[in-house]
């Protein structure tokens, strides 16, 4: 229920993704989605995330999720030019590993996005 996959160009790891699947609620989550700050806007992102969404319709799962602190506008558009309709922000969201104490609350004022493309009803 889980893949990574790797983009390559010239010799050289330029991007990745993952996707992790839920039985529960037969669901594919996107995840960790990088590419290498010399290689964007070349639609590596795009190729990465339409595997993906390729997975998640070989396996017949009904939707894919992601959720994203991406603060670049552009990473929302690429998702929504996938397809992915935003769902709503949690606010003031704490980052894995943080304490949430006083210091970081001050600081660290994340919003996190939640996206969801659906592929089929169940």
């Amino acid at each position: 229920g889980s893949c990574f996959w790797v983009a390559v160009l010239d010799g050289n790891v330029v991007g990745i993704v993952a996707a992790r699947g839920n039985e529960e609620d037969n669901t594919v989550e996107l995840r960790r989605m990088s590419v290498d700050s010399n290689y964007r806007g070349k639609g590596i992102a795009k190729a990465l995330g339409r595997k993906v969404l390729e997975f998640a319709m070989l396996n017949n799962y009904s939707s894919v999720v992601l959720g994203t602190t991406a603060v670049k506008m552009a990473a929302h558009k690429l998702y929504e030019s996938l397809g992915f309709k935003h769902e709503g922000v949690v606010e003031h969201y704490a980052l894995p590993g943080m304490t949430r104490s006083l210091l970081e609350r001050m600081f660290f004022q994340v919003r996190y996005h939640r996206y969801r493309l659906q592929l089929r009803e169940e």
